[in-house]
């Protein structure tokens, strides 16, 4: 997505596997139960910014948000290793940075960074990023030409790779290399822009879509995983009935 705006609220959600869910705002120390399917406390917050999620543990990674107000990066983290999945504007490496030590860890645990795609609010923060860490960079082969890496090389992938034990999902259409991790252990998914989920789960939005066949027949693919928690590029993540959101979603599109 372009024409983006800059925003330095972090907010950071933590939690592995889709069961057993509850917000809690770590800002003021209220709760607050989500609906159903929508990844969206019943009462108060927006669709991005506000509390973070705590979900009950499980077998896999275990996924934290650092919330950007209205983009997110991910941290999946594995004894002690992790994967940092898009790097949000430029000047965002102090929050993922903050992320990282609340999860206990720092640039030193970081050993690959996964780009969904390369609009500059998802791949902005990489070259400042990139000094900090000792880390292979991944990106979708038809995107990684477009993202400034400060002179590292980025490694190319396609659906069906693995990365740190994740199934990179080809999801062409918002950019023509998109991709999606996913981790069938757990169903976890993130989707970078293929899905947002501001108010309602939606595909790529279309101002910033590059080819919206491709984009619509990406949400169908995603539909046909066993997916449990949904997270989002923008929006908050869905973390109880995910998979039936998702295939709702896809029964709309032509």
């Amino acid at each position: 997505m372009s024409g983006f705006r800059l925003h330095r609220r972090l907010l950071l959600t933590a939690g592995s596997g889709a069961f057993g869910i509850t917000v809690l705002n770590t800002l003021t120390g209220c709760s607050e139960t989500e609906k159903p399917g929508t990844g969206t406390p019943a009462t108060g917050g927006g669709p991005s910014g506000g509390p973070s999620t705590a979900a009950s543990a499980g077998p896999g990674v275990d996924w934290h948000r650092v919330d950007l107000d209205f983009v997110a990066v991910y941290l999946l983290v594995r004894n002690g290793e992790v994967a940092v999945v898009d790097t949000g504007t430029a000047g965002s490496a102090a929050a993922v940075e903050a992320g990282l030590k609340a999860a206990g860890l720092g640039w030193g645990s970081v050993r690959h960074v996964i780009l969904t795609h390369q609009h500059e609010d998802h791949a902005g923060g990489l070259a400042e990023i990139v000094p900090q860490i000792s880390a292979t960079l991944y990106a979708g082969t038809d995107d990684v030409a477009a993202i400034d890496a400060a002179g590292k090389q980025i490694q190319g992938i396609k659906d069906g790779d693995d990365v740190f034990g994740l199934q990179m999902v080809g999801t062409p259409g918002h950019t023509l290399g998109h991709v999606s991790i996913f981790e069938p252990a757990t169903g976890v998914l993130v989707a970078g822009d293929a899905l947002r989920n501001q108010n309602v789960l939606e595909g790529s939005a279309p101002l910033y879509t590059a080819d919206a066949t491709q984009a619509a027949a990406s949400v169908k693919k995603l539909a046909g995983l066993d997916v449990r928690t949904i997270l989002p590029g923008h929006g908050r993540p869905i973390t109880s009935g995910a998979k039936e959101a998702l295939q709702k979603l896809a029964a709309t599109l032509p």
